[in-house]
């Protein structure tokens, strides 16, 4: 989305961030939401804090948004839980749609790299396996959950699980397995 496109959905945007960002205990926090939220939707090849920030301009505190995503104490799973139900009255979903996508990667320090299949590149490479639960109807659909599949090699107990600032209990477990354990309950419930 280019900037001008941005600006010209910015109401709606802002009230859409709002709704999703209440639940944060600070102001602060709900800024660099909506802050973080317009940063994602800006033309740009990579979605890390540094181009992110810069692609914002003067919005773009890079430590701010940084200590947003890394630090600040707020649940992933409230928003998307908010975001759930927001999509469910929009789309009226009629199926659930589990995907499995790679995020191809040059090197290892992203968290959960690992070399392993992808149907992105059609072989065995160094990637990040995503799998996401999307709602949908026959006019549209939303991802409303998401989370990287812990490979083998970055489960707690393995030398490289202390690079990555981990959420609560990760733990190895196949794409479809991991996908499977998450369908049988809405994350918004």
């Amino acid at each position: 989305m280019l900037g001008g496109e941005l600006a010209a959905v910015r109401c709606d945007l802002e009230d859409f961030a709002a709704e999703m960002f209440e639940p944060f205990a600070r102001a602060d926090q709900r800024r660099w939401g909506w802050v973080y939220l317009r940063g994602l939707l800006l033309d740009g090849r990579r979605r890390s804090v540094e181009p992110m920030a810069a692609r914002l301009g003067e919005d773009g505190n890079r430590q701010a948004l940084a200590h947003f995503v890394t630090s600040s104490p707020w649940e992933a799973a409230h928003v998307r839980a908010r975001l759930a139900w927001r999509m469910q009255r929009v789309i009226m979903p009629t199926a659930l749609i589990v995907a499995d996508t790679g995020f191809l990667k040059d090197g290892d320090a992203s968290a959960c790299v690992a070399r392993q299949y992808t149907g992105t590149a059609g072989k065995v490479t160094n990637c990040q396996a995503g799998v996401s639960l999307h709602l949908a109807s026959d006019r549209a659909s939303a991802a409303v959950d998401w989370r990287l599949f812990v490979p083998e090699s970055w489960d707690p107990g393995s030398p490289k699980a202390d690079r990555p600032r981990w959420p609560a209990a990760p733990h190895a477990a196949s794409p479809k397995r991991s996908a499977m354990s998450r369908s049988g309950s809405r994350p918004w419930t």
